[in-house]
């Protein structure tokens, strides 16, 4: 109850009355109920008013008046106020039966026994709130309604990409950690009964709209951010399967960057710009060749984003051939790329040529800007219409002779457990042994190429040769690379910078398989296999746009130092039992922390994750 002023004019007189209000919920919403009038309140303080509401609200309520236990005077207009009132309200034997939703306006208080206040339903707030106010700034939910799907299905795309950058699960898992975070607060949704099912279905709706939905998140980012649009990084990656993934055609044995050749895989493909923003993406058989995807890529990109003449492509040695080369040059587009092996060779004169090397001034890593830079030294050449950097780095110097120290010793290791079985006569076939002789060849091809092994077919007799000049020229070599491009317009430093930028391409790869939980991969159905992996790009488009917009403030963190630090702000219900045997539950999030406050801020992100959400319900004084 609170007491509200109430000025009337007159015949050029102004009347003045006060009445007794309380709030109460009717079907139309929270409406204010006159309890009676007090008349001209004048010679009261207005500061006596508030006093005066709880005195009247606590009589009514049967509590015992301070005077009456201290045997002070009576109020005598207190007393005629109550008499009012009662006159006008139900007896005291008719219980009143509260709503069972009402809104406490902010006038309104309430009698509330401290001794049984409490909260309930904690629910982790800050990082699904940062997560889903990005969603909404990327224009997800209008982009995922022009390609028809239903306001279920965008709600659970929704949970589902949240939950792959926030604590990624499976299908089994997700609900339960859905129901244990504020998304339903936040999306003003019921998930009490979501099940696996349910998302196993928005996957396969999602399917085909991959590629609709990739495009129009690109243009709305590039709008957004103002990002550029003439380097294009591409790079490759694969990922791993648990089970026989026998449903899908592309899984399929090949070489594995995760290490794990005894499982079968997919091959992805990525394209980024130089900001880190993802482009497009697309999924290939396990057995791929990486030079054979970068046509494809090419088409995709056509279609989808558009290539704009006089763009560049980045690509690694990988996919550096010469027919990769022409097919980049025919579309008009210029071409930066890491030389191979054989090329690199020779210009080992070039490289040990001291004179014309100059010191590349690094920049401090986005993400890390005290740590340690290695020093690089480049040099430029032309040769026709192809320019060509020769760039040296001590600290890769060392790394190389380092994992070709490593794998050499490994190499004879089993060269000499091949030698010991032949000679005990375990391998006698000479074709047995050279097919021994391959596999050793294929898994250590770093340093297989500096020994002759060679097995003869009429004794069976197996030898080994090092070449000891190659190997020499491989450790002159070792700590440089040679970067070619059609582009003259760049200086040598400029040339190591934009072939820098490949990393970009290298760190969403280890963004997508560590945080994100891309791998392994649990699906067997080549359309869900594709759409988890759309569901990682999705969430590292949430990732980059959160570290983009941190960054732009010069803020140098990740998104998992910002995850873990945003995972104190929690959504609870505060349960407050009245004196009048009624409770009130407010819903809402806690007070966030310095540090919460500080995130919030620099993302653009309301301090507020949900409006106060009020319900009043009937209780006893044992409840």
């Amino acid at each position: 109850m609170y007491i509200r002023r109430s000025v009337r004019r007159y015949k050029g007189k102004t009347y003045t009355n006060y009445v007794l209000v309380e709030s109460v919920q009717t079907p139309d919403g929270p409406r204010q109920k006159t309890i009676c009038s007090l008349g001209d309140l004048s010679p009261r303080p207005r500061q006596q008013w508030l006093d005066l509401a709880h005195k009247l609200e606590h009589a009514l309520a049967g509590q015992g008046s301070l005077w009456e236990g201290a045997g002070l005077p009576r109020d005598s207009e207190l007393d005629g106020m109550l008499e009012k009132i009662r006159s006008r309200r139900p007896s005291p034997g008719r219980r009143r039966t509260a709503p069972a939703a009402a809104t406490v306006t902010e006038d309104e208080y309430v009698a509330v026994d401290p001794r049984r206040v409490s909260t309930e339903q904690h629910r982790e707030a800050g990082p699904v709130h940062v997560g889903y106010q990005f969603w909404n700034r990327l224009g997800l939910y209008d982009i995922l309604c022009e390609v028809g799907l239903s306001a279920g299905t965008r709600q659970l795309t929704c949970a589902s990409v949240l939950n792959r950058l926030i604590e990624p699960a499976s299908e089994h898992a997700t609900p339960a950690w859905v129901r244990r975070t504020a998304l339903s607060d936040i999306l003003g949704a019921n998930f009490d009964g979501l099940s696996e099912d349910a998302l196993y279905r928005v996957l396969d709706k999602l399917y085909p709209h991959r590629a609709a939905i990739e495009t129009a998140l690109v243009e709305r980012e590039r709008n957004l951010f103002n990002l550029d649009r003439t380097i294009y990084l591409y790079d490759l990656s694969s990922t791993y399967f648990e089970g026989v993934a026998a449903a899908n055609g592309k899984a399929r044995r090949g070489h594995s960057r995760d290490h794990r050749n005894d499982c079968k895989q997919v091959v992805i493909g990525l394209v980024v710009n130089r900001e880190g923003f993802p482009i497009a993406h697309e999924v290939f058989s396990g057995n791929t060749q990486d030079g054979k995807t970068l046509g494809t890529m090419l088409n995709l990109l056509e279609q989808r984003v558009g290539l704009p003449e006089g763009s560049t492509v980045v690509v690694d040695r990988g996919m550096s051939s010469d027919e990769n080369i022409a097919e980049i040059k025919a579309r008009k587009l210029h071409y930066l790329v890491a030389s191979r092996q054989p090329e690199r060779t020779r210009w080992l004169a070039e490289f040990e040529d001291p004179e014309g090397f100059t010191e590349v001034r690094r920049q401090p890593s986005p993400r890390n800007p005290a740590q340690k830079k290695t020093r690089i030294a480049v040099k430029m050449q032309c040769a026709g219409d192809v320019t060509y950097v020769l760039c040296r780095s001590e600290q890769r110097s060392d790394k190389d002779r380092a994992i070709r120290t490593k794998q050499e010793g490994r190499l004879l290791a089993d060269l000499d457990r091949l030698s010991r079985r032949v000679s005990a006569g375990r391998l006698k076939r000479p074709g047995k042994i050279a097919e021994a002789i391959g596999r050793l060849k294929e898994r250590y091809p770093r340093v297989a190429r500096y020994y002759e092994l060679a097995v003869d077919p009429n004794t069976a007799q197996f030898s080994a040769t090092l070449k000891e000049e190659e190997r020499a020229k491989a450790a002159q070599l070792d700590g440089c690379y040679l970067i070619k491009t059609d582009r003259r317009d760049l200086s040598a430093d400029d040339c190591w910078r934009v072939y820098a930028l490949l990393t970009r391409a290298e760190d969403a790869f280890r963004d997508m398989k560590t945080p994100l939980a891309e791998r392994p991969i649990y699906h067997q159905k080549e359309r869900r296999v594709d759409t988890h992996i759309f569901l990682c790009v999705l969430a590292f488009h949430l990732l980059v746009a959160i570290e983009k917009t941190l960054l732009d403030r010069g803020v140098h963190t990740s998104w998992a130092s910002v995850r873990n630090a945003l995972k104190t702000h929690q959504i609870c219900t505060i349960v407050l039992p009245t004196s009048a045997g009624q409770t009130l539950r407010i819903r809402k999030a806690a007070t966030p922390e310095r540090e919460v406050v500080e995130l919030y801020h620099l993302l653009g992100v309301p301090n507020q994750v949900i409006k106060p959400i009020t319900r009043w319900s009937d209780s006893h004084p044992s409840d």
